[in-house]
This record gives C-alpha cells, sequence and structure tokens, in this order.
C-alpha cells in the first residue's frame, strides 16, 4: 500500500479507558498512511481493554508508543529522530517505556535498538493483540532496574499468516466522522521497490461477516463515512464473495453515508467493481489509483503487471460510467534506469488524465525489496529531486484547475471537524474527497450538507454561507 492520503507526520491517538482510573497512561504516534492510522486506532482497542488510560502529551505518559511506516526511507529516519527526542522524557521519568511498533519494527527488527537504543519494545504488524504483555513485561524490568542499567528490548516480528485482528474494535478512534475496517493485509504483488509484502506478510482477507460487524460498529457508534482499507483493497476475495459484492453490501449499512476504498491496484481493478461504485449512491465517486510511472519501461522495472494503455482503459471506462469522478494517483520518479523520455512520459500522462491530486515521492532503496539487491540506484539525488520538482509543479498547475472547475458548483459536503486554522469555520469534504472549508452555522459535525462553492485554491474548497 502506497503511502498517502493522510500526510501524518505525528498523530496523537486516543486511546480511551476500561475502568481502570489508575492504570498504566499510554501515548500513541502515528507515521505514515491510513492503514497505520487503522491500526492505532486497533491498538488504541487493544490497550483500552487492558486497562490503559489515555495521555495527553508523551511527557504524562507511562508508555510512549510509535505507530511507524517502512515504505520510505525519510519516514524511517523521522521516527530514528522522534524516538531520539522522546529518550529524553524517559531520562526525566524513570520507568517510561517507550515502544515502536508497525511496518518500521518489522523491517529493522533487533536492529532497531541499535540505531534507537532508548526503545524498550519492538513489536511488528501482527504482534498488536501480545502488545499488553509486551509492554507490561517491560514496565515490570524497567520498574526493578537502576535508570542507568541497560536493558534489552522485548522483540516480537513475528509475522502470522491468519492474522486479521477479527473481533477487535477500531471503533474508538478517528474523528467520529469518518472511520477505518481494513479487510485485507499484506501484499502477494512483490513489485521491485516495496518493501510492504516483507513487513507486512502475504495476503490475507477479512471474512465478510467479520467486515460488516466491524461497519455496523462503527455506524451503532454514529460514524457517518466507512474507509475499506487494504495494502491492494481490490484484490479482495473470501470464498466465493467479490469486492465488488462487499462493497454493495457495505454500502447498504444503515447509517453509513459514505463510503470509500483505499488502495486499488491497477491490475485487479474490475468492470463488476466500476459498477458498483456507479449504481450504489453510497459508494464514493471518488478512486485513488496508483500508477507510478507514466513509462511501460520503468512499470515492467518496477514489475507492476501492467502497461500504460492498460492504466489508461481503466481511468476511460471510470470515466464512461462516472464523468465527474475524482482521481488521484502515485507517482514515483527516479527509479532504477529512469531516462529523461521516462520522465516526459510521467509528464505527459499526467497531464492527459488530469489527476484531481497526487501523491509523489523520489524513489528511495528499501533493504530486502528485489531492487535493492539486484538493480542499480543509477539516478543521481539531484535528477531525482529536480525531476520531482517538475512533477510537484505540473501537478500543482492541474489541481489548481480542477479545483477551479469546482467554483459555482453545488457540493454535498460532510461535516467532519472544525477548522483547525479558524476554529469559527467547520472542515468537510466533498463526495470526491475535497477539502471544504465552511462558515459555522452551516451545520453541524457529522452533518452532510449542500453547499455552493464560492472559491478554490489548488488543494482547498470554500463554500458560501447561503
Amino acid at each position: 500500500m502506497s503511502e498517502r492520503l493522510v500526510p501524518l507526520g505525528k498523530r496523537a491517538v486516543p486511546v480511551q479507558a476500561r475502568p481502570a482510573p489508575d492504570g498504566p497512561r499510554v501515548y500513541v504516534e502515528t507515521y505514515g498512511c491510513q492503514m497505520n492510522v487503522a491500526d492505532s486506532d486497533l491498538i488504541g482497542s487493544v490497550l483500552a481493554e487492558a486497562g490503559y488510560a489515555t495521555a495527553a502529551r508523551a511527557d504524562e505518559a507511562d508508555v510512549i508508543l510509535i505507530n511507524t511506516c517502512a515504505v520510505r526511507e525519510k519516514a524511517e529516519e523521522r521516527v530514528i529522530a522522534r524516538a531520539g527526542e522522546l529518550g529524553a522524557i524517559k531520562r526525566r521519568r524513570p520507568g517510561t517505556v517507550l515502544a515502536i511498533v508497525g511496518c518500521m519494527a518489522e523491517h529493522l527488527k533487533e536492529g532497531l535498538a541499535e540505531r534507537a537504543p532508548a526503545v524498550d519494545v519492538i513489536a511488528g504488524p501482527d504482534s498488536y493483540r501480545r502488545l499488553p504483555d509486551l509492554l507490561g513485561q517491560s514496565r515490570a524490568t524497567r520498574t526493578s532496574s537502576a535508570p542507568a542499567v541497560p536493558i534489552t528490548p522485548f522483540v516480537d516480528v513475528r509475522l502470522d499468516k491468519a492474522e486479521t485482528y477479527e473481533g477487535l474494535s477500531g471503533a474508538i478512534g478517528g474523528d467520529g466522522v469518518s472511520g477505518f475496517v481494513t479487510i485485507q493485509r499484506g501484499c502477494d504483488k512483490f513489485c521491485t521497490f516495496c518493501v510492504v509484502p516483507f513487513t507486512r506478510g502475504r495476503e490475507r482477507g477479512t471474512s465478510p461477516r467479520e467486515v460488516l460487524r466491524q461497519v455496523h460498529e462503527l455506524a451503532d457508534a454514529g460514524y457517518r463515512e466507512v474507509v475499506l482499507l487494504g495494502q491492494t483493497v481490490n484484490s479482495y476475495r473470501w470464498d466465493d464473495v467479490t469486492f465488488a459484492q462487499l462493497l454493495r453490501a457495505v454500502a447498504r449499512v444503515d447509517g453509513i453515508a459514505r463510503v470509500r476504498f483505499t488502495s486499488p491496484y491497477p491490475v485487479d481493478f474490475t468492470d463488476d467493481v466500476i459498477a458498483a461504485l456507479a449504481e450504489e449512491p453510497r459508494l464514493c465517486k471518488y478512486v485513488h489509483l496508483p500508477v507510478q510511472s507514466g513509462s511501460d519501461a520503468v512499470l515492467d522495472r518496477m514489475r507492476r503487471g501492467y502497461r500504460i494503455a492498460d492504466y489508461r482503459a481503466i481511468v476511460a471506462a471510470l470515466r464512461r460510467a462516472m464523468p465527474e469522478i475524482a482521481l488521484s494517483t502515485d507517482l514515483l520518479t527516479g527509479f532504477s534506469g529512469e531516462t529523461e523520455d521516462d520522465h516526459r512520459a510521467t509528464l505527459d500522462l499526467m497531464r492527459e488524465i488530469g489527476f484531481d491530486s497526487a501523491f509523489m515521492f523520489a524513489y528511495s532503496e528499501r533493504d530486502l525489496t528485489f531492487a535493492a539487491k539486484k538493480l542499480p540506484d543509477d539516478v543521481a539525488p539531484a535528477v531525482k529531486q529536480r525531476r520531482l520538482s517538475e512533477i510537484v509543479a505540473l501537478q500543482e498547475r492541474i489541481s489548481a484547475d480542477v479545483f477551479a472547475r469546482q467554483v459555482g458548483r453545488r457540493e454535498q459536503v460532510l461535516i467532519h471537524r472544525p477548522s483547525r486554522r479558524d476554529p469559527a469555520q467547520l472542515m468537510g469534504r466533498t463526495d470526491g474527497f475535497k477539502t471544504v472549508i465552511l462558515p459555522r452555522g452551516v451545520g453541524a459535525v457529522g452533518e452532510l450538507i449542500d453547499v455552493t462553492i464560492e472559491r478554490a485554491t489548488m488543494a482547498t474548497l470554500f463554500a458560501a454561507a447561503g
């Protein structure tokens, strides 16, 4: 699954306490994609069941937990730096436990302790059920040892072919409006540049019964939108239940007004999914469809399994069925062997398709992958950055034009929360996943309202009061 949609940096996740007012307090920070956000909500549920209460700040916590991403080198560097900062809290508050969990923990395993010596617990993405025991053991060791004595971290990075966290709840997290349901974990695609199959394991789906249980749980808790998650979410299949059939079933759950999914893989984007999107009114007319490159030669080296002609055909089919559908993508520049002609092909494809938005990155080599072992990282850093700058500049112009065309239109907006920049305003999203700033008083959080767009930037729409 690509790193996208939520530029988290760090996100504190509230953990709701079960009746344990004097229980240990935990502070959680999340780095990465929506899958990481969903996992933090799940971790919150596990720890709440074990009696943990929330800490509003890291320096008030008994346990500081960082949920991590390994897709890009820069994300790992940020976590290492953050672990160093949090180590200072441990020195001021002896007994505090620092845990690093998720994809980065799985990627680096025991080697993480060398780069982040303050860490006490290292747990992979299939170890969350065991976190209370791991944290408990570490807290007991910390309490009984002198502060200056080095302690070997507790490590659990076993990948589990069957773990889908069935029966657990993720409904305590998020913004109370949009909730996540992970329908598939792991990945079988093995793109040459991607570390996900090594950090999340092979594909395994969640049963339709369990998916619907979680969706009903979110609806009962007052959530209005559900986002179905998977590394390659549209590869989902459970016995004879297809992804399209699951989409239709989720879209018909009472109380849920909108359903989204991410991230689909182009190879598995089928006609029945397009039909479901077009026919089910609660399925949002928005698709994030990673392309990575506009060059067939680069796609071949990436082992993406499709050609640009195949990608164009999917886009054409989506737009025939839903002319106003919003499209976003992922773009990775500077991959092994990429030439100036390959780069121009990517720019040309961007102009041709006119993505509403894109998540754009320069290639960084990840060990364990085929590319790291067999393909040279032969595009100079300065060239990568120049190409990335050109891609970003072009997408900004395209997005500005796409958003400008929304001015004067009526849009149905789901209100998510007060605006962070101005508490006198509200923030919501359109069906096409565009952020809208609204004047306070037009509706309440969780409501769907119709508004007129009066102005736009390249990333935000602004609604009129009337």
